[in-house]
């Protein structure tokens, strides 16, 4: 009997899950100098962490204005916009810069023009967004990249947010060569993700009752914890790989319903699903309008959004975190944040529009004789 690719990506996604959790130890390494442009959003603070426990030196660059004070003792913060002349920055060398806040190629070309002769290695956090669709399944690093129409945009939209990544990349990659690598992760999750684009989903199950799920309980979603994404980047560091690579759980690991049966086992909630088809998500706009965030549709442009691989880093050495531990640690970390972050999430559904939407489908439903 054949197989589709599409199958045997899944097949393959899972078995490559089950290889390994963590990474292998690594020889204990001198002391790096370390500059992180940004360091205090979502995945930044993670791998700040994972350096000092090391025992390197941490420099962050940013403006100061998210989560101030969050490294206040052992890591030095430089205050500067990227927009700015970054004098800060001259006349200074560090072994390793590592960005994570470029998303204009003005700006990342700046900063990669002053630290260019005082770096070693220059490590770019781009996204899976870089490619120029995603619609086949095993989507890898040398797949097509999106074009970017306005070299001058001074916003981020959905229309320009991939071009400008991608412009980002060429400018990194023709700037420092084989000394550079550039990191595309998929959505990134778990504690501190304020997003809350995976966390709807756990925080929503655990609240209970009927609930509208998306396509069907097998459809494949695709993400990286921000801790497996830290440990990953912690290597590249150290090690100073080079090359594209994608940050995402194998194609096929984890499934919609997986996700939301984790979720329900863990808060030990009495949610049940209401399975809404693809047909319906799409007529009522509930992705485009991030009322249905993580999932994509199985066919379609999206068909390949949540089956990239990441071989290649795993063959690097990425590992993951078993899903009921990134939904344990989201929920964990949730119920700490302000009341105010976990009254209204921003992104999934409202409770008033779950309901209307859970009627339309009730209508929908063929009427027992």
């Amino acid at each position: 009997m054949s197989i589709s690719r599409r199958e045997a990506l899944l097949m393959a996604g899972a078995a490559t899950l089950l290889a390994g959790q963590t990474f292998a130890a690594e020889e204990k390494v001198k002391p790096l100098k370390v500059l992180i442009l940004g360091g205090t959003g979502i995945s930044g603070p993670h791998l700040v962490r994972e350096l000092l426990a090391a025992g390197h030196q941490v420099t962050l660059l940013n403006r100061g204005k998210r989560n101030p004070g969050l490294f206040k003792d052992n890591v030095e913060t430089l205050i500067g916009d990227r927009k700015g002349p970054l004098d800060m920055l001259k006349g200074r060398d560090w072994d390793v810069a590592v960005d994570n806040s470029g998303y204009f190629p003005g700006e990342v070309q700046r900063s990669a023009d002053i630290l260019k002769d005082h770096v070693q290695h220059y490590i770019y956090v781009s996204s899976i967004s870089a490619y120029a669709d995603l619609t086949p399944p095993g989507i890898d690093e040398d797949y097509k990249l999106a074009e970017l129409k306005d070299p001058n945009a001074t916003e981020i939209t959905n229309d320009n947010y991939g071009g400008l990544k991608a412009a980002c990349e060429k400018i990194v990659e023709q700037t420092f060569g084989q000394r550079q690598a550039v990191i595309r992760p998929s959505y990134i999750v778990g504690p501190g993700d304020s997003s809350d684009r995976f966390t709807y989903w756990p925080v929503r199950v655990a609240r209970g009752g009927e609930m509208l799920a998306p396509g069907t309980p097998s459809d494949p979603v695709q993400f990286i914890d921000v801790r497996d994404m830290a440990e990953f980047m912690h290597a590249c560091v150290e090690r100073k790989i080079a090359g594209r690579y994608n940050l995402c759980n194998p194609p096929g690991a984890v499934t919609m319903g997986q996700l939301l049966e984790a979720s329900k086992r863990i808060s030990k909630s009495n949610a049940s699903f209401v399975w809404a088809d693809q047909s319906f998500v799409e007529q009522n706009k509930l992705v485009e309008n991030g009322e249905i965030p993580i999932w994509s549709p199985t066919v379609g442009k999206e068909a390949g959004a949540t089956l990239v691989s990441s071989a290649r880093a795993v063959a690097q050495g990425l590992r993951f975190r078993d899903l009921d531990t990134t939904v344990k640690d989201t929920l964990a970390w949730h119920e700490q944040r302000p009341a105010e972050q976990k009254a209204k999430l921003r992104a999934g559904l409202t409770a008033e529009r779950e309901a209307e939407l859970l009627k339309q489908l009730k209508s929908l439903a063929p009427k027992k004789s």
